[in-house]
């Protein structure tokens, strides 16, 4: 045989001698894990609200009168009780008068009735009669009061006004939008959150809120009331939050972009790339020591919240767990592997390469 045959066929030998011995180095490939940990885990829900004064009206009149007399300008912050319009009064005025001195009268005629019938000097239906009398005159009284301060409007409530829509000598109707007033001292954020979501929406959980308008200006408040009935269109609750307002910045009407953190707990946690997924479900492959060497297993977990490269484990997992996160192509459910590195979440790819042999 030719001396360049026989070296081919010498090569040959050898490369078929070698091939069992890579495969067999090979056989147990080289992977990175890293271990279940329980964190502070909390929902964080994202939504667009609409800020609302915390006490709003508008300023109308009940009755068609005459205005003799305006009381503020616009925008002027008034405190409660304070008279901000004043209608034409002089009849109403004078009828109260009168209504005044005939209630007096007449309480000073029961009260003499009273006396002769304690003498047996009157009868007892003369006395009735006084008392009705008596009652009738404070009613009317009453009344005419009460008319008389419908002329007179009044802050129910201490707060800013808004633009004044009338002047001196105007007529104004029942129902003719005088001016508003709002009381800013904190404000009401209103939005809507998937009904999924109710479970964890509780009084009291803390929002982060911000206003484009005010240049991206933080407003931490919380939520103060949950609707009592889910949209049935939408399928989404509305919420309430009381924001503070000491510098009376926020204004009613403004859209506001917020944070709502919900549901606290305690969860397993791992990272997102030791994750794999097939079909509806999702696996990951779970280390467990065997006889001096360390074999895989495949195990179904159920997944909770996704967050920057983490992933919450409802299901499937205990806390110190090692799973596997990089070199998941190479290896089946049962095989042994060799673990190269631990992963702790902080280091790079790069870092745990040159980590040595655990």
């Amino acid at each position: 045989m030719p001396l360049h045959s026989l070296r081919a066929v010498t090569f040959c030998i050898l490369v078929l001698l070698m091939c069992p011995l890579r495969l067999f180095a090979q056989s147990e490939p080289d992977v990175i894990v890293q271990r279940a940990t329980l964190q502070s885990l909390q929902t964080r829900l994202e939504a667009l609200g609409t800020v609302i004064a915390n006490e709003s009206i508008r300023l109308t009149s009940n009755v068609t009168k005459t205005v003799t007399s305006i009381n503020f300008e616009d925008g002027q912050r008034v405190n409660k009780g304070d008279v901000l319009v004043e209608m034409t009064s002089n009849e109403e005025q004078a009828l109260l008068d009168e209504a005044r001195f005939t209630h007096e009268e007449a309480r000073k005629q029961l009260e003499r009735v009273r006396s002769l019938v304690d003498r047996n000097a009157a009868s007892r239906s003369l006395l009735d009669q006084r008392q009705r009398e008596y009652e009738a005159a404070g009613a009317r009284y009453l009344a005419l009061e009460s008319r008389l301060k419908d002329l007179r409007l009044v802050a129910p409530f201490s707060g800013v006004v808004g633009l004044r829509n009338i002047s001196v000598g105007a007529l104004v109707s029942p129902g003719d939008l005088i001016t508003t007033l709002n009381d800013d001292s904190r404000m009401k954020l209103d939005f809507t959150v998937p009904s999924i979501y109710l479970r964890s929406l509780q009084i009291g959980l803390p929002i982060k809120a911000r206003s484009r308008d005010l240049g991206d200006l933080l407003v931490e408040g919380e939520v103060f009331s949950i609707d009592n009935r889910i949209d049935s269109v939408t399928r989404a609750i509305t919420v309430r939050a009381i924001l503070p307002n000491e510098q009376q910045e926020l204004k009613q009407g403004m859209l506001m972009s917020l944070e709502l953190f919900a549901d606290q707990r305690e969860s397993l946690v791992i990272s997102e790339s030791a994750l794999v997924p097939l079909g509806n479900q999702n696996f990951v492959f779970v280390i467990r020591p065997e006889e001096g060497k360390t074999r895989v297993e495949r195990i179904p977990v159920t997944i909770g919240q996704r967050l920057q490269g983490v992933v919450e484990i409802l299901a499937g997992l205990e806390a110190n767990d090692a799973v596997v996160t990089h070199g998941l192509q190479k290896i089946r459910t049962g095989q042994f592997v060799n673990i190269i590195a631990e992963q702790t979440g902080r280091e790079s790819l790069a870092d745990l390469l040159n980590q040595k042999h655990i």
